[in-house]
Formats: C-alpha cells, sequence, structure tokens
C-alpha cells in the first residue's frame, strides 16, 4: 500500500520572507503567507476528493473510472511495527494519502482504490513530502510507488487552468525518476481523454486521471521537463521517514509556470505556459 506524507504546507502569494515564526524557518515562503497547515492541529480544510453525485439517484458523474474507492485521507502519527511512532519532522502527526495495494497496468485507466488524493481548494507552492511502499512481499519495493506530484485547479469568469508537476517514479516495473509538468499533448480529442467513451471531463480537466497513458510513463496530458532527471530520497524500511522540500510556483496573473523546487534541484519551467480557452461554457484548457 504506497502511501505520502505531508508534514506540512506552505501557501503564499508574494515573495518576501517571513521567518518570524521558527516553524517557517524550513521553507522558502513568499511575502504573504495566505495558510500554514499544521496538521499536529488537523486537518486543516484538506479532505478526500470524491465524485460530483449529480445523476438520478444519486450516481456520479464519471462512468469510465471509479472516483469512488479511492484511499481516504487521513492523518497520520506514522506508527510501524518495529521501531513505534515515528512522528511528523515536527511535532506528532502529518496528512497520509493512501492507496489500495490494487492497481492497473500503467497504460490503462487507473483501478479502483489506486490513487489517493486530498484537496484544499487553494494554490500549494510549499511542502514537505515523503513517498514510501508498505511491503506486502520481501524487496526494497522502491518501484513500487509509480508517481506523486501536485496540481492546482484555477478558474476564473467560467474559464479554467490546472497546472501541476508529477514525478515518475517507476513505469512498467522500470524506475524512471523524472519530473513531468501538466500539459495536454497536440491533438488530443475528447473521446481520447475520456478513454474512449463520451464522458463528462473536457480535454486538460483532471488529468491526474484522465487522458490516454503509455508503459513509458507517457501520457497525453503530461510532458517530459528539460533536465527533469532527480533520484530522491528512498530507504528499504518503510519506517525510515525522509522529508523532501517540495515546492511549484506559478504566475497566476500570466497564467504561466515559473519554477519547481524539489530539495536542492531547481527546475526552471517558465515558457511552459497554457493559455485559457476564451470559451466559457466549455472550460478546456490547453
Amino acid at each position: 500500500m504506497p502511501f505520502a506524507l505531508m508534514d506540512g504546507i506552505a501557501i503564499a502569494k508574494i515573495r518576501e520572507c517571513a521567518m518570524y515564526d521558527y516553524s517557517l524557518a524550513k521553507y522558502n515562503p513568499l511575502e504573504k503567507i495566505i495558510t500554514f497547515d499544521n496538521f499536529n492541529h488537523g486537518h486543516n480544510g484538506w479532505l478526500d476528493l470524491r465524485s460530483n453525485f449529480v445523476k438520478s439517484d444519486f450516481a456520479p458523474h464519471s462512468e469510465e473510472i471509479d472516483l469512488i474507492h479511492w484511499g481516504p485521507t487521513m492523518l497520520s502519527s506514522a506508527t510501524f511495527p518495529m521501531m513505534g511512532t515515528h512522528c511528523a519532522l515536527s511535532g506528532s502527526r502529518s496528512l497520509k494519502l493512501t492507496t489500495w495495494a490494487n492497481s492497473a497496468p500503467i497504460d490503462q485507466p487507473p483501478a479502483p482504490g489506486s490513487i489517493g488524493l486530498a484537496i484544499k481548494r487553494m494554490e500549494v507552492p510549499g511542502s514537505l513530502v515523503h513517498l514510501s511502499p508498505e511491503p506486502s512481499v520481501a524487496g526494497i519495493g522502491d518501484k513500487d510507488v509509480r508517481a506523486f506530484g501536485c496540481f492546482v485547479d484555477l478558474q476564473s469568469q467560467g474559464n479554467r487552468w490546472m497546472p501541476g508537476v508529477r514525478y515518475v517514479n517507476s513505469a512498467d516495473g522500470e524506475h524512471i525518476k523524472r519530473w513531468q509538468y501538466f500539459r495536454v499533448n497536440e491533438g488530443v480529442d475528447h473521446r481520447r481523454w475520456n478513454y474512449g467513451h463520451d464522458g463528462w471531463h473536457k480535454v486538460g480537466i483532471d488529468g491526474q486521471w484522465y487522458g490516454q497513458r503509455q508503459a513509458d510513463g507517457v501520457g497525453d496530458g503530461f510532458q517530459w521537463i528539460e533536465g527533469g532527471d532527480q533520484d530522491l530520497v528512498a530507504n528499504e524500511a518503510d519506517d525510515k521517514i525522509n522529508w523532501m522540500y517540495f515546492r511549484l510556483t506559478i504566475d497566476v496573473s500570466r497564467r504561466e509556470y515559473v519554477e519547481l523546487q524539489c530539495m536542492d534541484k531547481i527546475m526552471d519551467l517558465r515558457g511552459k505556459n497554457r493559455r485559457w480557452r476564451q470559451n466559457i461554457k466549455a472550460l478546456r484548457v490547453y
């Protein structure tokens, strides 16, 4: 059962240091702190993303994939059989994103329960993350986590933009260890985006689980970041937690990517922008 932990998340607006609180010192915040989530004090508004039950008999709008049985978001003290309670980097609890121990082939739609997703309806440019498989068979398990990432859903006057990044750790049982950013390939139409169905989702919306995938980690909604190869910290034991700094910066006014940082690696994303389609009803992104 792979999972990811977040020790804390700092969300900010404009750049300048706000280091008066020691707990902020481990981040690189912007000037105006909008929210600073310490999971010792609860979920802070982070919750599971579930289906929109908009059809008759309380049926979900999406039939192409199962959006109901994702692993639950929870607060965790990181307790393990051998060493007891690990706790968080600072304090006792972190936010845990879990998945069930089942998956589909990488070039197929996600299996029920194979994705864990927590949502807070604000942007998330800075956090501390850890990813680890909970072993069910002998071995290190460092190839069992396929990918993790972060995206935001920005909407204004009927237009919509969903920028994001993901780290492809492995594909088809082989290490990839490369970063991608969210952008739809040219020529992807509505039916292809919805796995051959006349689905609800517009092209570019919810790329974390829509759009065709390939066995090598390529997908309709993702582009490789040039120079995006990176080895992350991993450990052979699930109870050895290594917190890694993770930050995505976007320019909301220009609707452009700016920068991605993970640990000490900084990747320049300028020029990889997408524009909002000027069609209020379509809610399509490029």
